[in-house]
């Protein structure tokens, strides 16, 4: 239904074609029955296609965030002298899972996600710096899932959700970006 509503939305398709295809979703019970209905509808950009994202902290340390940027499917971080920081509070982001390879080295790394956000750190090697998660699971729906691989190094890697001064920050000034 969202390819559609993008296929529209683009004007690849009128409206009334929206709607007699949103129509046959709702109808449809296999997904074969809903396949037909986008077949002939560019696939939506796979996390593939587009380039990960790569950040190395070296000396002075690397972040990406807080403004609004396009998450790509992968990330990768290494936390290097200076650490590296990764802030998703204002991105722009249409994809259900975000694979995020963090390698905390010397300084770390730190992901702050939204709230609604969840994450899977099940995938992580603690290292000696050791990985500390402060997420909730409360995902609400239509929201990623960040899942979080690599090795905490010595400096670490912390996940949590934006901190009450970032919180105030997002709230007295919705339209960064």
């Amino acid at each position: 239904m969202e390819q559609l509503r993008d296929a529209a939305a683009e004007g690849r398709i009128d409206f009334d074609e929206l709607d007699s295809r949103l129509e046959q979703a709702l109808k449809s019970k296999t997904h074969a029955e809903l396949a037909v209905l986008t077949a002939d509808l560019p696939q939506p950009q796979s996390s593939e296609s587009r380039a990960p994202l790569v950040l190395k902290g070296g000396l002075y340390g690397a972040s990406r965030g807080p403004g609004r940027w396009k998450v790509p499917g992968h990330v990768t971080a290494h936390g290097g002298v200076g650490g590296v920081q990764i802030d998703f509070t204002r991105v722009e982001c249409r994809l259900t899972e975000v694979a995020v390879e963090a390698y905390g080295e010397t300084s770390g790394v730190t992901i702050v996600i939204p709230d609604g956000w969840a994450a899977d750190t099940s995938g992580m090697d603690p290292g000696v710096g050791g990985l500390t998660d402060k997420t909730t699971s409360d995902r609400l729906p239509g929201t990623p899932l960040i899942r979080l691989t690599g090795s905490g190094g010595i400096g670490g890697v912390v996940i949590r959700h934006p901190n009450n001064r970032e919180r105030r920050k997002l709230h007295s000034n919705p339209a960064q970006g």
